[in-house]
C-alpha cells in the first residue's frame, strides 16, 4: 500500500537497446515501487517479456508505457512471462484476451495459478504458515483486519494457462536473434531467464536484480534455497554481459551480482547455524536473529518466507531439525 506522503510513480517507457525496450510499471508495495516489462522487437510487433501487476489502472499504465516507445497493446505478438508472479503474470489475462496473442510461462504456475482466482484462500493460507511459524495471535487479528479493510486483491486479472510451456531449451524469436529459455527456479519454482547469446543479453527476471535482494516462496518445493543456488550456475555459465531485470535498471557486472547473491545467501545460512544450537525456536523468533530487524506487518511475511526456506536447506542438508508441534519449532541437529 502506498503511504500518503508517497508519489505514486506512472509507467515509464524507454528504449535500452536498438529494439529492446524497458516499460517501467507502478508497483503499491513499500520499497519495491516499480516492475519492469520488456518489449523486444519481433517481425511487425514485439515479445512483451513480463506484464506488471493487475490493480485498477494499471492497464493504463502500460499502455503509456508502450506509447512513450512508439508501441501499442495491438503491437504484441506473444507475452512470456519470466515466472508466475502477480507482479510479473498478474496483467496477462487481459492482454492475451485484448490481442489474442499466446502465453508462455513454465509448467510450476500453481504457486500462482491454484490461488490467483481466490485472493481469501491465498490470505488463510498466509496466515495459517505465520500462524504456524509463531506469530503471534493478536498481531495475526491486527495483520488480517488491516488487509481486509484495504481489500484482498490477488494482482491477477484473469489465471490464464501457458500455451506454450517454457522449459530449458525453448526458443523466444525475435529481431535481436534468438533468446534460449533456462530453467532457474529458487525465486519461484516457475522461474525462468532467458539469453540471446550473440549480445550476451540476459532477461534475468527476479533471479538476479539490480541490488541484491532475495525472496523465496515457501511451500511449493522442498528447497528453494538449493535450487537458487543451482540456478546461479546454470546463469553463471552463461557468462552474460547485460542483465535485464524484473526490477531496477540494465547491469553490466552480472558475475558480481552473481557472487553477491551467494555471499548474501551463505551469512544468512551462517546466521541461523549460530543460531539454533542448543536451542529449540520457532521462524518467528529465529528470523529476527537471523536479518538483524524487528518484525512488523510490512516485513514479517517476506522474512518468515526467507527464514522458512533457509531451515528447509539446512533440514536438507541434516544440520537442523523440525520439531513440528503447534507453532513449529526447529533445532541444531
Amino acid at each position: 500500500m502506498v503511504s500518503p506522503t508517497q508519489r505514486r510513480q506512472l509507467g515509464r517507457g524507454e528504449r535500452v537497446l536498438p529494439g529492446v525496450w524497458r516499460l517501467r510499471l507502478p508497483l503499491p508495495w513499500p520499497g519495491v515501487p516499480h516492475c519492469n516489462s520488456w518489449a523486444v522487437a519481433a517481425g511487425d510487433g514485439v515479445v512483451l517479456f513480463d506484464t506488471g501487476l493487475h490493480e485498477p489502472g494499471s492497464l493504463a499504465h502500460l499502455e503509456r508505457a508502450m506509447s512513450m516507445c512508439h508501441l501499442r497493446m495491438d503491437n504484441v505478438r506473444l507475452v512470456v512471462c519470466t515466472h508466475a508472479h502477480s507482479d510479473h503474470y498478474g496483467q496477462a489475462g487481459t492482454i492475451v484476451q485484448q490481442t489474442g496473442c499466446p502465453l508462455w510461462m513454465h509448467p510450476q504456475h500453481q504457486h500462482v495459478t491454484q490461488t490467483g482466482g481466490d485472493p481469501e484462500a491465498a490470505f488463510a493460507r498466509r496466515i495459517e504458515v505465520a500462524r504456524s511459524s509463531g506469530v503471534p495471535e493478536a498481531a495475526l487479528r491486527r495483520y488480517a483486519a488491516q488487509r481486509r479493510e484495504q481489500g484482498l486483491r490477488s494482482g491477477i486479472s484473469a489465471v490464464v494457462l501457458p500455451d506454450r510451456e517454457l522449459l530449458d531449451g525453448v526458443v523466444v524469436e525475435s529481431d535481436l536473434g534468438p533468446w534460449v529459455a533456462y530453467e532457474t527456479p529458487g525465486h519461484a519454482p516457475s522461474h525462468v531467464c532467458l539469453y540471446q547469446p550473440d549480445r550476451r543479453v540476459l532477461i534475468s527476471g527476479d533471479h538476479l536484480l539490480g541490488r541484491i535482494s532475495q525472496y523465496f516462496d515457501y511451500g511449493w518445493s522442498r528447497d528453494p534455497i538449493g535450487e537458487f543456488l543451482h540456478s546461479l550456475d546454470i546463469v553463471e555459465a552463461l557468462d552474460a554481459r547485460l542483465a535485464l531485470s524484473g526490477h531496477g535498471r540494465t547491469f553490466t557486472d552480472v558475475e558480481a551480482h552473481i557472487q553477491a547473491n551467494r555471499a548474501l545467501l551463505h551469512e544468512r545460512l551462517d546466521g541461523a547455524r549460530r543460531a539454533l544450537p542448543g536451542r529449540e525456536m520457532t521462524a518467528f523468533e529465529l528470523a529476527p536473529l537471523i536479518f538483524d530487524t524487528s518484525l512488523g506487518p510490512e516485513n514479517t511475511a517476506w522474512l518468515l518466507s526467507e527464514t522458512l526456506c533457509l531451515l528447509a536447506h539446512l533440514a536438507q542438508r541434516g544440520e537442523v531439525e523440525r520439531l513440528g508441534g503447534e507453532p513449529e519449532r526447529w533445532r541444531g541437529a
